[in-house]
């Protein structure tokens, strides 16, 4: 058996579709899991899903905003006629590049309503189930913006600090009924998502290189580095882990 085996679990990734979700849904599958997909981003997703069937993956794709709570429940209802998940991984997440002064309540609302309450709308959906079940591992994807202020990020910021308060208030709050939740905290890591930020600037190059300056590794980080981590919080390597913030940013934080 390998190190961290997932065979035997059913788990599902939101955000699925590219970036840290795609390399989360493919680093599962190898690790043998059944994956269930899930994103906004149907052509993405099914050909994400596509590639993990075609080298021998269990994989099925699910097309759902995570931001509908009536969406949540029918796609969670679909999936527990297959058995209960053992695995949870929040990963959808969006961005807004601005200060407080360029930020609007309406991108603030825009921000909140994925990042959080798509987080909030997938626990509360799967949750019973997996209580009933005897347990499973929830992993929130939030950021080292969740723990530590980053300047022009406020309304990312905002909503990654709440992930982490809510991943810890659920960790306390299940653990005794066999529910591990965790927070990954990744630093700049190359992925689309980054490359759509970097754009938004008068000069992406030089924006870059100060993101890069940012972390101690002199480097962004890649999926699947990221996708490592989530593989040891869903396998039972990790037993003892639960409640943590998970910070995997290339020394970002060791001077904070």
């Amino acid at each position: 058996m390998q190190p961290f085996d997932l065979s035997g679990k059913r788990t599902l990734v939101t955000g699925a579709a590219r970036g840290i979700g795609a390399a989360i849904a493919r680093t599962f599958c190898r690790a043998g899991a059944e994956v269930l997909l899930v994103d906004r981003d149907a052509a993405g997703g099914a050909s994400a899903t596509s590639a993990l069937v075609g080298e021998g993956g269990r994989a099925r794709f699910l097309a759902l905003d995570v931001a509908d709570a009536d969406a949540c429940r029918h796609c969670a209802a679909e999936v527990l006629e297959g058995g209960p998940l053992q695995v949870l991984v929040n990963n959808a997440g969006i961005g807004h590049v601005g200060t407080l002064l360029r930020t609007e309540v309406e991108d603030l609302d825009r921000l909140y309503r994925v990042n959080v309450r798509g987080v909030f709308n997938l626990c509360r959906v799967f949750l019973p189930s997996m209580i009933e079940a005897g347990g499973g591992s929830i992993i929130n994807l939030a950021s080292i913006g969740g723990v530590v202020g980053v300047r022009d990020r406020l309304a990312y910021c905002t909503t990654k600090f709440a992930i982490v308060g809510l991943t810890k208030s659920l960790a306390l709050d299940h653990a005794l009924q066999g529910i591990r939740c965790n927070a990954i905290c990744p630093g700049r890591v190359e992925t689309p998502f980054v490359a759509e930020r970097l754009r938004q600037y008068p000069d992406p190059e030089a924006a870059r290189r100060d993101m890069v300056s940012t972390q101690a590794l002199g480097r962004m980080g890649t999926p699947e580095e990221i996708a490592a981590a989530a593989l040891y919080l869903a396998s039972d390597a990790s037993a003892f882990v639960t409640g943590t913030d998970f910070r995997i940013d290339g020394g970002w934080s060791a001077g904070k």
